[in-house]
């Protein structure tokens, strides 16, 4: 059987988020439709020890910023909101102060709130999809199963255990991340 689904405008999107009675959920526009972004404090804590490490290494390296779940991001003519993303400053000097930011980040990181999600696998590959075909590098992170699924334009995906070693390769020179870092206590 068929899911009918309604599907809107970017405009009413945008127009959609800019309610004050939201609160703190965080909506994406993904194919069409408002998706209210998977959450819970688990993945919310991994996502930030994330940004944490960006943090420290643009601290010694100011060549972008950094950005956490409320960012939100035009990623071809839809809005994402990536747990943690990276955007240049050669890209764009400031982020936007409202809305969604106009450029697409140069790395977004989505962390999974559940593995065995039939849904939000189907929106995840619809954003992949969207990041690649912008030149966004992707990093998917599985917090339970303890590998990040690494996605580069026009290339293979890379699955990096507990074991292995992220960098930030031409969009984040010199930066490199332990993948076991991410999930010690």
């Amino acid at each position: 059987m068929a899911v009918e689904r309604t599907l809107i405008s970017v405009e009413a999107f945008d127009e959609f988020i800019q309610r004050a009675d939201l609160g703190d959920r965080i909506f994406e526009y993904i194919a069409g439709e408002f998706i209210e972004a998977p959450s819970n404090p688990f993945v919310s804590a991994i996502a930030a020890k994330i940004i944490y490490f960006f943090h420290a290494f643009l601290a010694q390296n100011p060549i972008g910023r950094v950005t956490g779940e409320a960012g939100l991001y035009n990623v071809a003519g839809e809005r994402y909101a990536p747990d943690v993303a990276y955007i240049s400053k050669a890209r764009q000097r400031e982020l936007a102060r409202q809305g969604a930011n106009p450029n697409p980040s140069e790395l977004a990181v989505e962390v999974i709130s559940d593995e065995d999600s039939a849904q939000e696998q189907r929106e995840l590959r619809l954003k992949i999809s969207s990041y690649l075909a912008v030149g966004t590098i992707v990093w998917v992170v599985y917090p339970v199963s303890q590998w990040v699924e690494v996605h580069h334009p026009g290339k293979p995906a890379q699955l990096i255990g507990v074991d292995g070693t992220l960098d930030g390769g031409d969009v984040l020179p010199g930066f490199t991340l332990a993948v076991r870092a991410i999930f010690e206590d």
